[in-house]
């Protein structure tokens, strides 16, 4: 499989017994004042439709560390693996990830199992695309068949912390900082569901948004380097992407993977942890030209 994949190539795979799929769907509605924060499963969506046979894998609580003070966080390594098996997902298995909104929270999953060394597809388009197309669709619980957990072959340089950010914006460490919000939020014009506006300094503008397609999909790859630009395309040094909680700086990521950056590093507390911590410091405005 490649990363990505369409909805015809799943149709046709359905039946592979070594095929394994998941929705990664969270709710995560806009904010409509500053503060406000909601989150939650998307378990409730995936029952009512979903993919045949596929499995609802939750990033809210069974496939995140519930005690950090971020949502969504990395969990440990096996804590992961063993998740995903319980959803059918492990040795001997190829997994295909989507989801029904954005294809951010797939995209998230994609990173946190590569940051492993587990290679994942992402369903380009994800359930829209599914529902466009016309195909079969089912509802109900669904009982899935353990797996033995994937072996990890873990690469730390997939994730950067609060302290490796503050190195890079202190200049004391290299890295280009990119940030997937979408510019009202960026420069600080529209209301964050997180404790102060705007960005990280030094931070350049990638909102993730404009790597799609009117449809949901991933820009063709020419369309896509014309998006992301020279700038960060070529750029020297470790390309360190965050956004609000991780999930639509992962789509940025999957997207630069496609075109074959690879010095790329996640922000995993990204926004809710660093503007929670009034000395860290955050300006509003343009991105730097």
């Amino acid at each position: 499989m490649s990363l990505l994949v369409d909805v015809h190539w799943l149709q046709a795979h359905l039946g592979d017994p070594t095929l394994v799929v998941l929705d990664a769907t969270v709710r995560l509605p806009s904010p409509a004042f500053d503060g406000d924060y909601r989150v939650a499963s998307g378990y409730d969506g995936w029952l009512q439709a979903h993919i045949p046979g596929s499995q609802h894998a939750d990033l809210v609580t069974e496939l995140a560390d519930t005690q950090a003070s971020f949502s969504f966080a990395m969990p440990a390594s096996d804590a992961l693996v063993h998740a995903l098996a319980n959803l059918g997902a492990g040795v001997g298995k190829h997994l295909v990830i989507y989801d029904r909104a954005d294809g951010f929270w797939a995209a998230r999953l994609w990173w946190m199992l590569r940051s492993l060394g587990i290679d994942a597809a992402v369903l380009d388009g994800g359930f829209n695309a599914w529902h466009d197309a016309g195909l079969p669709q089912q509802s109900g619980p669904a009982t899935p068949i353990k797996a033995h957990p994937w072996p990890i072959d873990p690469h730390p340089a997939s994730w950067i912390d609060r302290n490796g950010v503050e190195a890079i914006v202190a200049g004391r460490a290299p890295g280009l900082l990119v940030c997937a919000l979408g510019t009202a939020l960026f420069d600080g014009t529209a209301p964050t569901r997180y404790a102060r506006r705007g960005h990280i300094p030094g931070s350049h503008n990638l909102p993730a948004r404009h790597l799609f397609d009117s449809h949901g999909r991933y820009l063709p790859k020419d369309a896509l380097a014309l998006a992301i630009g020279p700038t960060l395309l070529h750029s020297e040094g470790p390309l360190v992407l965050y956004c609000g909680g991780g999930i639509s700086a992962a789509a940025n990521a999957l997207a630069l993977t496609v075109l074959g950056r690879q010095d790329i590093s996640l922000y995993d507390g990204s926004l809710q942890e660093w503007a929670a911590d009034a000395r860290l410091p955050m300006t509003t405005g343009a991105a730097p030209a």
